[in-house]
């Protein structure tokens, strides 16, 4: 196992003694050499939760619950010299929107540099070669890129350059954070190649944060969804693409380009996810679901495993679970 989160809750203070958890019931994990996909709508807690395998959790928000651990480490109570060999070191993050990211004032070769000296030392000329091998492996020709400033490249040269900064410790899994978002549909398939590719070549696991289900059903080996803060289904991606148990998931793959029946309105979800302040006690998607029940607003569903790789949290699949899966 490369990493686990369980149970996870996050919150953000809403008053002077009063705390609002905007992730509450959030799981996953990645094992060695895996890819996996967290799919789920804006606000659904997909980037908060990846940031908690490093505890980056932005202030003044705290993970209030649950576990979460790399490896043999126990990130919650890790101290700062643990952290910091997670941090770019065991995990490689490749954050959301490069054009954000990346500090505009500073050159290609200044920000892919200063990773590599961090986690590995050396002199000026070790670090210049250790930057010039790092854009090399993720496409880039150093002698026309080292130079260059993030607003001299395109969207695709520049998220290149946030993945070749997040391999500069030599990690074993690599957090991307829709890493195709606002790419042009070449670039998109250029990005997802690099991907599979780095993870062939240096062994490595790979949790991929995206909307595009097209894009996590290629690059994918097993998908977790999450909904207003919580896992709602995980499993193979090939299994839950074709066969999703849990109604929100059916109405993201029947909301996919392409899935309507031509002249016909596009598919959706009816409704909005409700806001943290807005839970209740029965399941967060009864007020949306087509398939609800009057227990499904009285009681909330947990996590269950009800096969040896897939868990649905929903009444519909309640006597279908396995005991100790």
């Amino acid at each position: 196992m490369l990493a686990e989160v369980a149970n996870l809750a996050v919150a953000f203070p809403e008053g002077p003694e009063s705390w609002r958890r905007v992730v509450d019931g959030a799981s996953l994990h990645v094992e060695e050499r895996e890819a996996v996909g967290l799919v789920g709508e804006s606000g659904s807690g997909k980037t908060l939760t990846a940031l908690s395998l490093v505890r980056l959790v932005p202030e003044p928000g705290r993970i209030v619950a649950g576990a979460v651990t790399v490896g043999a480490t126990d990130v919650l109570a890790a101290d700062e010299a643990a952290l910091g060999r997670l941090r770019g070191g065991a995990i490689g993050l490749v954050f959301q929107e490069p054009s954000l990211a990346l500090n505009p004032v500073r050159s290609v070769a200044s920000l892919v540099g200063e990773a590599a000296r961090l986690h590995h030392g050396g002199d000026r000329a070790t670090v210049g070669a250790r930057t010039d091998a790092l854009l090399a492996e993720v496409g880039l020709d150093a002698t026309s890129t080292r130079r260059a400033f993030p607003h001299q490249l395109s969207g695709g040269q520049r998220q290149r350059v946030l993945v070749a900064a997040a391999l500069s410790g030599d990690p074993h899994l690599l957090v991307a954070d829709e890493p195709t978002a606002a790419l042009d549909a070449v670039a998109r398939l250029e990005i997802l190649g690099l991907l599979a590719r780095l993870r062939r070549d240096r062994g490595l696991g790979l949790l991929l944060i995206s909307h595009d289900l097209g894009a996590v059903a290629r690059a994918t080996d097993r998908i977790t969804v999450l909904y207003a803060g919580e896992t709602v289904e995980s499993g193979s991606s090939t299994g839950v693409l074709r066969r999703p148990l849990h109604p929100y998931t059916q109405g993201l793959i029947a909301a996919q380009p392409g899935r309507g029946a031509p002249g016909e309105p596009w598919p959706t979800i009816p409704g909005r996810p409700p806001r943290p302040a807005e839970w209740r006690e029965g399941c967060r998607f009864a007020a949306r679901c087509p398939q609800a029940m009057s227990r499904c607003s009285a009681s909330r569903p947990a996590l269950v495993g009800i096969a040896a790789d897939r868990a649905v949290r929903c009444f519909l699949h309640a006597d279908a679970e396995e005991p100790g899966v």
